[in-house]
């Protein structure tokens, strides 16, 4: 069963359009990644999403019935633009924010201090939040958003400022949450935190979901004749090659397309016979990256919803 339905949304700054005729579901209990390039319209979307944005057409269904106030009282909502009172202390706006949500007493002040605990912030929690530095800020605005236990738990590029250790946790606490039976929904641009986390992806780009599906049965869909290479030695021999269809440099591994399903053992042979130390050949796999660059093309292209003010997207 889906938990959301986005239905032929719609929403026009001015002359841009930054969400054109959007639809995709969101099924229950599931990983959920609106992926794309910055300034595609997934900011716009998720706030079309938690009704911060009315949308000029189209609708959101909420397990069939349209949405309104009950999914928002059910959400936590993390925000691409983060805000917090910066004067108030760590425990006191923890707190005032769970209040909001209708959670108070000694259960949400012990969930709180838990959660400070995790971050490794529970002797900060006296603190004025301008005494923190940005990266523990960022910590705070997570906990604010699940602390309440939302069923729905919607995330604007999550992990932008956060260093290796705390963008870890922040994955541990993102499936903890999902074998708890709760919907994740997370834009990013970032390919492989998507490829790692999701089950469901929508890819959207000027402002259109041009891929959505199951990242498993996408990933099976545009993997065939997909060759991932790591290697030593020169495979430059394999530019205008009759079997090779692309070939794409990802730095430390290499994508290899190859015409025909039979040409992935005759290239494997033509990297023998040409002395190159083949360390990983692993046919009919493609990278998300990979696929969001066939069908949106160079990330060095400027795309006409980048025009529009950065607060608005």
């Amino acid at each position: 069963m889906n938990a959301l339905e986005v239905i032929h949304l719609t929403k026009t700054f001015n002359t841009i359009t930054a969400v054109d005729d959007a639809s995709f579901e969101v099924p229950d209990g599931c990983i959920f990644g609106l992926i794309g390039r910055n300034g595609a319209g997934k900011t716009t979307t998720l706030r079309l999403l938690m009704n911060i944005y009315m949308p000029d057409r189209g609708e959101v269904k909420l397990r069939g019935n349209p949405i309104g106030q009950e999914f928002r009282s059910k959400s936590g909502y993390l925000p691409e633009e983060r805000g917090l009172y910066k004067r108030m202390r760590v425990l006191d706006t923890l707190l005032y924010f769970a209040e909001i949500k209708g959670k108070t007493g000694k259960e949400i002040h012990r969930s709180a201090e838990e959660y400070l605990e995790r971050f490794d912030l529970l002797d900060r929690k006296m603190s004025k939040l301008e005494d923190l530095s940005k990266g523990n800020q960022q910590k705070i605005q997570f906990i604010i958003t699940v602390l309440h236990d939302p069923d729905f738990i919607i995330l604007d590029e999550p992990f932008s400022g956060m260093d290796p250790i705390n963008t870890n946790l922040l994955k541990e606490i993102i499936l903890e949450m999902k074998r708890k039976g709760k919907v994740i929904l997370f834009s990013t641009h970032l390919m492989d935190f998507a490829e790692k986390l999701c089950d469901h992806i929508a890819m959207i780009d000027h402002g259109k979901i041009i891929l959505k599906g199951s990242l498993q049965d996408i990933k099976s869909k545009y993997s065939r004749q997909n060759i991932s290479l790591e290697h030593t030695g020169d495979i430059s021999f394999l530019n205008g090659h009759p079997i090779v269809e692309k070939i794409s440099d990802f730095g430390n591994s290499k994508g290899i397309r190859v015409k025909k399903p039979e040409d992935i053992q005759t290239l494997l042979k033509l990297l023998v016979d040409h002395n190159v130390g083949v360390t990983k050949f692993n046919a009919n796999e493609i990278s998300l990256h990979e696929i969001f660059i066939e069908l949106a093309g160079s990330e060095a292209d400027t795309s006409v919803v980048d025009k529009v003010h950065h607060d608005q997207l």
